[in-house]
This record gives structure tokens, C-alpha cells and sequence, in this order.
């Protein structure tokens, strides 16, 4: 329905959304705790997360550039990584929470085309998102499995299957886009035959692989960091299990890069 609605209003209701569950979250959260609690954060833990931080945006530089490689766009290291950051200040800034990398798309057309050079950046994105639902998925069926361990609340062990359930049965969806015939049929498997191009050929599968997990660790790591430096230690079961669905939460369009609703997550998951 948005996009019947003036850019203008979506925009003013992302940020008016985004507003509310902030102060919301401040009065139920306990904003004035959780400010001290920044104010006295120990330093050295603050700047591991800002390490950690740093170094999953150089993976993802590296996994975008060996992507567009893939796909017949050659970026360079440096330029590769200075458009991340950009993209990254840009979506973390305006609503939508896409807007930075179609700017990544936009500036890197010129060598294949806005079509190829817009595959290879939702393509490293897709990369991340897999890496994430991978480590969400094995430490969901972990714990949920294991007597003694990490106990999930009966109300969130449905949605959580049911997401989980859903990621695994998009790659039959996929397939049977591509059986069906005209334009919907043509334009998956070409998709699909660009997305095996740039991730399923044997010279980069496994550089894929260890670089969607190398940023999903970092990510998860900073948060570990940021729970020390405040005096809340996370159990390696907690950190695998629901910080990505914090940082998953993010992807749902309804505030400016997840501000507000990721919060709200880790206020209603962190406790658990």
C-alpha cells in the first residue's frame, strides 16, 4: 500500500513510527538506567565492538567486490569499501534502509549495466541475511533440542519455527518460479542463473561461505562487547540464538533502518 501513498508521507510516518517506539521503549526500558549504565560502559569493551564492527564492514566490502566480480564488474578494494561505509551512513540515516545501497548500484553501473551492478549489491545483501538465518536456524534447533540449556518462551518457539520454516522453503519457491512459463518463469531463472554465477561456482563457494560467516560473527560479537561494557555478560547460546533475530527485525520496513523496532527486539529478547 505504500507505494500508492507521496514518498512524503512514507517517509513521515517511518520517522514518526521510529520516534514513537523509541520514547515508548524509554519509559518501559528505563531510559535513565539504561544512560547510566552507558555513561560508566567500559571503554576497552566499547572498542572491541567498534573493532568487531569495523571488521565485518571490510568482509562485506570484500564479499560485495568478489560478488560484482562474479558478475563482471571489477571494483577496487578501496573503492569497494569507502561505497560500503557511504551505503552504510546513508541507510542507517533515511528511511527504507536501502536507499545507501541503491546508491552502491547506481555508481557502479557504468561496466554492466544498473540491472547487473543492482544483482551484484542484493546479492551481497542476500549473502549477509543467509549467513545470519544460517547461525539463527542452528542455534534455534540447538537449543530448543537440548534439556538444561536455553529456554525459549513458549509464545516465541511458534513465529520463530514458522520464519525458520519459511527461509528453508524459499529455494522451492524459487524452483517453482522457474518451471512456470513467461516472463515471471524467464525472469527467475535468469536470476537465479546470475545468483549461482556469483555465489555456487566452485572458484568462490567457499570464499562465500566464510565471509557470510565471518560478517555474521563479527556482528554478533560486537553485541557480545556492548553487553560487557555495560555489565551484562550473554551466554554464546543467547548471543547465536537472539541477536540475530534482533538484527533480522531490522529488515521489517516500518521505521528507519530498524530504529526503534531492533531496540524494542532486544528489550523484549535480551531478559529471556
Amino acid at each position: 500500500m505504500a507505494r500508492f501513498l507521496p514518498p512524503g508521507i512514507v517517509r513521515a510516518a517511518q520517522i514518526a513510527v521510529a520516534m514513537g517506539l523509541l520514547a515508548v521503549l524509554w519509559r518501559v526500558a528505563g531510559g535513565p538506567d539504561a544512560a547510566r549504565a552507558l555513561a560508566s560502559a567500559d571503554p576497552r569493551w566499547l572498542a572491541a565492538a567498534l573493532i568487531a564492527l569495523t571488521l565485518q564492514t571490510v568482509l562485506s566490502a570484500l564479499r560485495w567486490k568478489i560478488t560484482a566480480a562474479q558478475l563482471g564488474i571489477t571494483l577496487r578494494t578501496r573503492i569497494a569499501l569507502r561505497e560500503y561505509y557511504l551505503a552504510q551512513l546513508v541507510n542507517q540515516s533515511l528511511p527504507g534502509g536501502v536507499l545507501g545501497d541503491a546508491g552502491r548500484a547506481l555508481r557502479s553501473r557504468a561496466q554492466a549495466g544498473l540491472l547487473v551492478s543492482g544483482q551484484a549489491v542484493l546479492f551481497e545483501r542476500l549473502a549477509g541475511q543467509a549467513g545470519l538465518f544460517v547461525v539463527t536456524a542452528i542455534a534455534f534447533a540447538a537449543t530448543l533440542l537440548s534439556p538444561g540449556g536455553l529456554e525459549w518462551p513458549a509464545w516465541l518457539v511458534p513465529p520463530v519455527a514458522a520464519f525458520m520454516l519459511a527461509g528453508l522453503a524459499m529455494p522451492l519457491g524459487l524452483g517453482l518460479l522457474m518451471r512456470m512459463r513467461g516472463r515471471l518463469g524467464k525472469a527467475t531463472r535468469a536470476f537465479c542463473q546470475a545468483m549461482v554465477r556469483a555465489f555456487l561456482v566452485r572458484p568462490v563457494l567457499w570464499r562465500q561461505i566464510l565471509l557470510s560467516l565471518g560478517t555474521t560473527a563479527c556482528n554478533l560479537a560486537a553485541f557480545g562487547f556492548c553487553a560487557l561494557a555495560v555489565g551484562h555478560a550473554l551466554p554464546l547460546a543467547a548471543i547465536a540464538a537472539f541477536v540475530p533475530l534482533i538484527l533480522l527485525a531490522m529488515l521489517v520496513p516500518l521505521t528507519i533502518s530498524g530504529w526503534g523496532l531492533r531496540e524494542g527486539a532486544a528489550a523484549v529478547l535480551f531478559p529471556l
